[in-house]
């Protein structure tokens, strides 16, 4: 059985630098046969979370908004995507509230296993990732049967045009066609 991948994608731009990565991740992940779902998060409701810590006792958060459906797509995908521009070098504020409000999965039955980052900058320097991709990696540790395995870096893209010929888009089709 393929996996199940679902690539949750953070731009506040409809057609941003990180989309077109995902975009990449899914056609390399569709093309080795899996389900691949993506799911962008500029057109969605979330709220901050209110760190009540209900969601440990219940299970589901108890704000009402688009959050609950995703984090229930999060529970049952075997492979999790996360496509981020990189603002003050850290991974946008969409995906940072997005995290926060998958605090239900803690202490759940989530399948997800395997987790990568797909990042885009205007800064060149390969170290304008390293910042979101700690902060990832410190919500992944939280889960102890999954594990972040790679990440794609577009640095030097600003415009939305401007990953057009970028080699990350490469990177980001071969990374989703090696999922099995």
């Amino acid at each position: 059985m393929m996996p199940n991948v679902l690539i949750i994608a953070s731009s506040p731009r409809k057609n941003g630098n990180s989309n077109a990565l995902a975009n990449a991740f899914m056609q390399g992940a569709s093309a080795a046969n899996n389900y691949v779902e993506m799911i962008t998060l500029y057109d969605k409701e979330i709220n901050f979370c209110q760190g009540c810590f209900a969601c440990q006792k219940t299970g589901e958060c108890i704000i009402k908004d688009d959050a609950l459906q995703i984090v229930n797509k999060m529970k049952n995908a075997d492979v999790l995507v996360f496509a981020t521009p990189i603002y003050y070098y850290e991974m946008s504020g969409q995906m940072k509230t997005m995290l926060d409000r998958a605090n239900p999965l803690y202490d759940s039955d989530y399948k997800f296993r395997q987790v990568y980052l797909l990042a885009c900058a205007a800064d060149e320097d390969p170290k304008s990732i390293e910042r979101a991709y700690n902060g990832l990696g410190g919500w992944v540790e939280c889960f102890e049967k999954a594990k972040l395995i790679d990440y794609v870096f577009a640095g030097g893209v600003n415009d939305i045009n401007d990953i057009k010929d970028h080699p990350a888009l490469k990177k980001a089709y071969e990374l989703g066609n090696s999922i099995k």
